[in-house]
């Protein structure tokens, strides 16, 4: 059994960039589309504390909404292994809720079976920061991480397991803080063999509980 655990200052040019969608991000627009935002509720945004918030927000968007590739993939041959089931825990993402626009933590544990190769342990890390850096929602980027992961491996056998936090429903709404979203993508041997199925949910669930 293997586990490991995966775990910037943004760039201030108002040069516009592209998001994840391929839409450019105008990063002087956004800002003042911020400066208006503070004006609709009730503050000035030049006085002393507000003063350069605007660019700072709009930075961050340029920021969020441009996280690296997730393209490239580093595996290396292991010809003698087979039937080892490789668990990576421990990645904590940030993303947003795209019905509210509200900060989601997402814990993230991926799995899969070695079959003649392994991944390279820092492209999950990379495949779980690709697919969070957008307006987003915890059921689709379970289902994007896993689809990519077994695009790298050429097979289905992958498992998926994401528990969340979301600010939508614990600073709003119902605002109960200790609300936990999980969801789990079980394809491949994962989803035909219980025992492997049932292995991984439990370690993903040990790695929760021990964070």
């Amino acid at each position: 059994m293997t586990t490991s655990v995966a775990s910037s200052e943004p760039d201030l040019s108002p040069v516009p960039v592209a998001g994840p969608c391929g839409a450019a991000i105008d990063t002087c627009r956004v800002a003042d589309l911020i400066a208006q935002l503070l004006v609709a509720l009730g503050e000035d945004p030049a006085r002393e504390g507000l003063a350069g918030t605007p660019d700072r927000v709009a930075a961050w968007w340029r920021a969020f909404l441009s996280p690296d590739d997730a393209a490239t993939a580093t595996c290396f041959t292991e010809s003698q292994l087979s039937d080892q089931l490789v668990i990576v825990g421990g990645m904590s993402v940030w993303s947003l809720c795209e019905h509210h626009m509200l900060p989601m933590n997402l814990q993230v544990t991926a799995g899969y079976v070695p079959n003649g190769e392994v991944v390279g342990l820092s492209k999950f890390g990379r495949i779980a920061q690709h697919y969070a850096g957008r307006l987003q929602v915890q059921e689709r980027f379970t289902q994007q991480f896993a689809e990519h992961l077994a695009g790298v491996i050429g097979r289905e056998d992958v498992a998926v397991a994401v528990r969340g936090v979301h600010l939508c429903m614990s600073m709003r709404g119902v605002r109960m803080e200790a609300a936990r979203t999980t969801t789990v993508h079980a394809g491949g041997q994962f989803r035909s063999d219980p025992v492997l199925n049932q292995q991984f949910v439990t370690l993903a669930a040990a790695q929760w509980n021990a964070a």
